[in-house]
């Protein structure tokens, strides 16, 4: 092991969504974007606006010996369309550039999604890592942290030492993969050789049954890690679920298996879990609430005060999926439904923010929502409303995936429409926690009905408010609902479960 190891850390973090609007610099830019010391100054804050892991990495490379980190470029796209293949490019460019006149390397981290995809191609993430395996070589370990949603590539496993996958969802093990990404350089560095299984089912996991906390997913998971803690050859178990609407040839729920000392025992285990996922995939099957029954059930809570209280999950428009966070199907049948003490966060809609904040508190205005931008999902809808919160939108994540870290929402207003209270964000995404109402002037505790949009990582913000069956999933149009068999799908490899109930897969010697 070199006495100073030079590791080289980078990442880049976009979830794909084919279906929604490319995206560039700027919109990186916004979320976040940092360059050489901007990324160790930023982890380095109480409350650093970066991927945790990210933290995690630097954080615990510190304290496990000495290193010189070479810090290179981060940059943070969330989850929305394909990155433009120019901006892809230039970036790509910039990382290799910085990666090169660093000079002698003796390993790479990268702090990834996994499921990006750009407008011309649908592996960015294997081209970025055969990108930093050309430029260190091919005996200098290169370790890379991804998002349980990820769509492995074969190059992607073939163009890095290791993988280290998520294995919570909602996520809050981001600092324990980032952890364990800066032990296994630290053995990697020691002369240890791991060695990768990978096997990809026709399995197109819904996201809503992608929860680890129960369900077939979390199932599986359980499993892997039961049998790592017990095969000390065993490295890592990382099975990813995979996010559907990339939309591309690496779609299917993917496991890689990594082992020390030979390829046999991540081979063995890695075609058991492979089995038994197959074995399990009818569990795979969607149930969601359809919206009328959702708002008698919002009624019903008015009426009768002594049932608690329901949050409701506007799951096909999250924004962490790459929807636009600005449908109005449960606003409006609940407004119209005459439903009360209801809350929903966060609707995206900058225009409509930006003329609360004109207005000033206590305003009442006749509120447009989605005058700018309309489609077949986002359909504008128009009601008296009264400006009852102003913020700048800034706030430090209080519980579950976003805790401890601060994330800018942008000019936020939250509007009175009727019974029903919407926080209104500039910057597109999606609820995390009770912080996401409360934050704005929203009580929470006064609310019969809340809705979220979000998917799934909302539970971990509101675990100790909300019982599971507490939480409702709502059928509604838009651009990442579960049930995919209403998409267009082109890169898919077909046939998938569960869209074609009749794919087959044996495991292969």
């Amino acid at each position: 092991m070199p006495k100073r190891p030079r590791i080289a850390v980078l990442g880049f973090i976009l979830e794909s969504n084919r279906f929604a609007p490319p995206v560039k610099r700027p919109d990186f830019e916004r979320v976040g974007y940092f360059e050489g010391s901007e990324i160790l100054d930023e982890v380095r804050k109480p409350y650093p606006a970066i991927d945790e892991s990210m933290t995690a990495f630097v954080k615990t490379m510190d304290e496990s010996g000495d290193w010189e980190p070479v810090p290179v470029i981060f940059a943070n796209g969330a989850a929305a369309g394909p990155c433009d293949h120019g901006f892809f490019l230039e970036l790509m460019a910039d990382m290799r550039k910085r990666l090169e006149a660093a000079g002698p390397l003796d390993g790479v981290y990268f702090c990834q999604h996994g499921a990006a995809i750009t407008t011309e191609h649908h592996d960015p993430d294997g081209l970025m890592f055969q990108m930093a395996r050309d430029v260190v070589g091919k005996d200098k370990p290169i370790v890379a942290t991804l998002d349980l949603h990820a769509n492995i590539s074969e190059r992607m496993v073939s163009a890095t030492s290791l993988l280290v996958g998520y294995i919570t969802n909602p996520h809050v093990d981001m600092w324990d993969r980032g952890v364990e990404a800066a032990k296994a350089i630290r053995e990697l560095l020691a002369g240890v050789r791991y060695y990768p299984t990978f096997i990809r089912l026709p399995l197109v996991a819904p996201s809503v049954t992608q929860l680890t906390a129960r369900g077939p997913y979390g199932d599986l998971i359980n499993m892997g890690q039961a049998r790592q803690k017990k095969e000390n050859a065993i490295v890592n178990v990382t099975i990813m679920g995979g996010f559907a609407w990339a939309d591309t040839p690496d779609n299917g729920l993917a496991i890689v298996v990594t082992s020390r000392g030979s390829a046999e025992p991540g081979h063995r285990l890695a075609k058991d879990l492979a089995k038994s996922g197959w074995a399990d995939r009818e569990r795979y099957q969607v149930k969601l609430t359809p919206i009328e029954d959702a708002v008698r059930m919002m009624k019903d809570l008015n009426r009768d005060k002594a049932k608690p209280p329901l949050l409701f999950a506007d799951v096909a428009d999250n924004p962490g999926g790459g929807a636009r966070g600005n449908t109005t199907w449960i606003l409006k049948a609940a407004f119209e439904a005459g439903v009360e003490d209801m809350a929903i966060t966060p609707f995206y809609d900058e225009d409509l923010a930006a003329e609360a904040h004109k207005l000033g508190c206590g305003a009442r205005f006749r509120a447009r929502f989605n005058r700018a931008e309309t489609n077949e999902f986002s359909k504008p809808f128009e009601a008296e409303a009264v400006v009852r919160n102003l913020s700048d939108g800034v706030i430090v994540g209080r519980r579950g995936t976003g805790a401890g870290t601060t994330m800018d929402l942008g000019p936020t207003a939250t509007l009175q429409v009727g019974g029903i209270r919407v926080v209104v964000i500039t910057n597109r995404t999606q609820a995390l926690d009770y912080g996401y109402f409360e934050s704005f002037g929203v009580p929470v505790d006064q609310m019969r009905s809340l809705v979220v949009k979000s998917r799934g990582h909302f539970r971990a913000g509101f675990d100790h408010l909300f019982t599971p069956d507490r939480v409702i999933e709502v059928d509604c149009p838009g651009l990442v609902s579960p049930i995919l068999s209403r998409y267009p799908w082109k890169g898919l490899p077909r046939p998938v479960y569960p869209i074609d109930p009749n794919a087959k897969w044996e495991a292969a010697d």
